[in-house]
């Protein structure tokens, strides 16, 4: 087997093992840390034995097995007091675990640990990516642009605060598992919007944390297969992803929905993405639980992604299934988004004035005056448009969305 051979099998070991021999050894041994490095250190062996002995034929089970002795071993040196050294001894019992769940798999296991409500949203998003995802310390935080350390701290403080609670290391009961995963949905949400549309720093699109929230939205729906918002999540980010090549220019300026070459969306990723949303509709359809929240998302981007041009596009359906989100989830910017739909069907005018009566929520937040700027253009008002470009521009952090801001006020009569 060539290199380059043994080096994409360890790749692909990495993205597929790496969440399983942690949650593996979390929930045998009861210890992050001792999870994390004995993976990290059976990852290192690989990397020094495959290519010399070539890769085996159950990459994961020699990952697992490695990982095991690895952490045994760890215990074992530290087993200096009789607590230590008495477990030490249990170290070597493989019988398998009691049932702790609903779903029987070490990684949801570990999802729910790494998204406990205890924890804080950012320990939450580091915990997840550093044990689920495998992503290191430094990856981290590149993506989120802050210092290493920090992370360090976010991570370590996180397991400290789950092993002085005595945060089990299993899912929920099935009787509170909907409202937990909620919390698991949103951590996800977030590593995806944040690598789909970078709040700072000089790269637009983080192509590793959009991978990333993706890798895990497919994890979830493997593991929660008929839960209508895991497939939701996983059909919206699809969907979404499935036009990143169209959505920046050469000069690496954001290009809107309205303006993208949609002979350069992923039509694989459409393909599966609106393949998910019919399976929600026959679901709901069938007597299944309503339609939730990233399913109605879902359902809104599949209307967009499936019409061959921006003025194909059925707007009297976006606002419809808008109309139902806000009965869900009437947060301002779900009315801002909705107030983008009504544009195109009610005019520009009736849309401004939904608009404007989201100024004491969201003065703060770019997008909100991107779309004023937007709309009070179409309306003419041109003075007006170019004040809400600057003060869009100004709250903007993605350097292709400050671009394209920037000409679009650039291009006002006057």
């Amino acid at each position: 087997m060539t290199d380059r051979a043994v080096e994409e099998a360890i790749t692909r070991a990495h993205h597929e093992e790496w969440a399983r021999v942690v949650g593996r050894l979390a929930r045998r041994f009861g210890d992050l840390d001792i999870a994390e490095e004995a993976t990290a250190e059976a990852f290192v062996a690989a990397v020094e034995r495959w290519p010399r002995d070539g890769v085996p034929p159950n990459p994961g089970g020699w990952l697992a097995t490695t990982a095991t002795r690895k952490a045994i071993d760890r215990i074992r040196r530290e087993s200096q007091r009789d607590a230590r050294h008495q477990a030490a001894r249990m170290l070597s019992d493989d019988t398998p675990p009691d049932p702790t769940g609903p779903v029987q798999d070490d990684r949801l296991r570990l999802v729910f640990t790494c998204c406990h409500p205890a924890l804080g949203v950012q320990a939450r998003v580091a915990l997840t990516l550093r044990l689920l995802g495998g992503l290191t310390v430094a990856e981290i935080a590149h993506a989120y642009l802050v210092r290493e350390s920090t992370i360090a701290q976010r991570i370590t403080r996180a397991k400290a605060k789950i092993s002085a609670a005595h945060i089990p290391y299993r899912v929920p009961s099935a009787d509170d598992i909907r409202e937990r995963l909620a919390g698991v949905l949103a951590v996800v949400f977030l590593v995806f919007n944040e690598g789909y549309l970078a709040s700072g720093g000089d790269d637009p699109v983080r192509v590793d944390l959009t991978d990333e929230a993706i890798r895990l939205g497919r994890l979830l729906h493997t593991l929660l297969p008929d839960d209508g918002e895991a497939t939701g999540l996983l059909a919206l980010m699809l969907l979404i992803d499935a036009r990143r090549r169209a959505r920046l220019s050469r000069t690496g300026e954001l290009v809107t929905l309205d303006e993208q070459d949609r002979g350069a969306w992923d039509r694989a990723l459409l393909a599966e993405g609106h393949a998910l949303v019919r399976e929600r509709i026959a679901a709901v359809a069938a007597g299944g639980e309503p339609a939730g929240c990233y399913q109605l998302l879902a359902a809104i981007n599949a209307v967009h992604t499936a019409a061959p041009s921006a003025r194909d596009t059925e707007w009297s359906q976006i606002v419809a299934l808008y109309d139902r989100l806000a009965m869900l989830d009437p947060a301002p910017i779900v009315r801002l988004n909705r107030a983008v739909a009504v544009a195109e069907v009610d005019g520009p005018s009736v849309a401004l004035a939904e608009v404007d009566r989201l100024t004491a929520a969201l003065d703060g937040y770019h997008a909100f005056h991107a779309t004023r700027a937007d709309l009070l253009r179409r309306l003419g008002r041109s003075g007006e448009s170019r004040a809400a470009y600057d003060r869009a521009i100004a709250l903007a952090g993605n350097p292709a969305e400050r671009t394209y801001l920037t000409r679009r006020r650039d291009q006002l009569a006057g």
